[in-house]
């Protein structure tokens, strides 16, 4: 049996454009330093309506 290969040009396409993984990123490239604010405790403002929002209780949860 004499098989011919044929390769369709569409799969050549995909195989070029995704045949191989990408480059390795070092993880120095994937971090962002950001300087904090120096007041931003002191401006932030409460607010106590939706403060109830952040914490769990089960009380709240059963509706009791």
């Amino acid at each position: 049996m004499n098989e011919e290969l044929t390769v369709d040009p569409a799969a050549m396409a995909r195989h070029e454009r995704f045949g191989k993984l990408p480059e390795r990123i070092p993880p120095e490239h994937m971090i962002e330093e950001k300087q904090a604010e120096p007041n931003a405790g002191v401006t932030a403002e409460y607010n106590p309506e939706g403060a109830w929002i952040f914490s769990s209780c089960l009380a709240l949860d059963l509706g009791l």
